[in-house]
């Protein structure tokens, strides 16, 4: 536990907790709407965000949130008008936004590679005292639409036609679902890096899916996965000299993996308990099946 005696490891700490919570708390939502990789195309744009607070001087994590969060809202309506040509202009903001985000960081007095790889996968070192303020403010507004909105959001990511016959605001309530996705990018990012932030808001979720059939457990499983893989991957990195970003990444498919591998003889236990539970209650479903052969035999069919 020495690694606790050291301040840039407390803050790398907090931050893994916050993003072990808020990665998957998002993530459950856009798995549903089968948008698991929206998180990848915001963390491209966030690169031009990352540059503009170098080029600045300002904080690349508030810098970065702001043009996340128009780049979510210009995602979304290209989502709702693009059409046949959504495709490609969703290909362009994301690519258009790692290259800007390339050129202004080594435009920026300072610039350099090194700056770079810390946004891109990650660094435990350069997680200062203002991103750990950064990261607190933005995790609390995460958690409190993902936790407050979580009926209306589910309905939503159902089934859009049905939440808008019961009076939902369905436009409104994506648009929130895609700003609240790009303020987790930027409370990751200093963590995990904007290029595997994606994998830890959906590979949780997926894991968590392998064992649990409702919403709210799926959700209590995988930020529970979400905070125990950051934590060790954080730990991981301070005494293995490995970057932190792909130690919780693989972390988290180990888990996806260990609960896949569970849940197969559940799945089967739970199947022949059920069909134990039907036979012993004579459900006519199950019992009609036996009738119908021994009918079809006296036939001689």
């Amino acid at each position: 536990m020495d690694f606790l005696n050291y301040a840039f490891m407390q803050r790398a700490l907090l931050a893994s907790v916050l993003v072990g919570i808020t990665a998957p708390a998002v993530g459950i939502y856009l798995v549903q709407r089968r948008q698991a990789l929206m998180g990848d195309g915001i963390g491209h744009v966030a690169m031009t965000g990352v540059g503009l607070g170098f080029l600045l001087s300002t904080s690349p994590v508030w810098m970065a949130t702001i043009v996340s969060v128009l780049g979510a809202v210009l995602m979304e309506l290209i989502r709702w008008y693009g059409r046949t040509r959504g495709d490609i202009a969703l290909a362009m903001l994301f690519y258009g936004g790692m290259a800007g985000g390339v050129m202004l960081i080594n435009l920026a007095p300072g610039g350099s590679n090194a700056n770079l790889t810390s946004y891109l996968f990650g660094s435990l070192s350069t997680v200062s005292q203002s991103d750990v303020v950064a990261i607190c403010l933005l995790a609390a507004f995460v958690v409190l639409v993902t936790l407050g909105l979580r009926r209306q959001l589910f309905a939503v990511s159902q089934d859009e036609e049905f939440a808008r016959v019961t009076g939902l605001p369905v436009r409104a309530l994506n648009l929130l679902t895609a700003v609240t996705a790009a303020v987790t990018v930027t409370v990751a990012m200093r963590v995990v890096g904007l290029l595997l932030v994606s994998a830890l808001m959906v590979v949780p979720v997926a894991a968590a899916q392998q064992l649990t059939r409702s919403f709210a457990a799926t959700f209590a499983i995988a930020v529970a996965i979400g905070v125990t893989v950051t934590l060790s991957g954080t730990i991981t990195s301070y005494y293995q000299y490995v970057p932190p970003g792909a130690t919780i990444v693989l972390l988290a498919i180990a888990a996806f993996i260990a609960m896949t591998a569970l849940a197969t003889p559940l799945a089967r236990r739970r199947a022949r308990a059920a069909a134990a539970a039907a036979q012993a209650a004579g459900d006519p479903v199950e019992c009609a099946i036996p009738a119908t052969r021994k009918a079809r035999g006296e036939a001689g069919v």
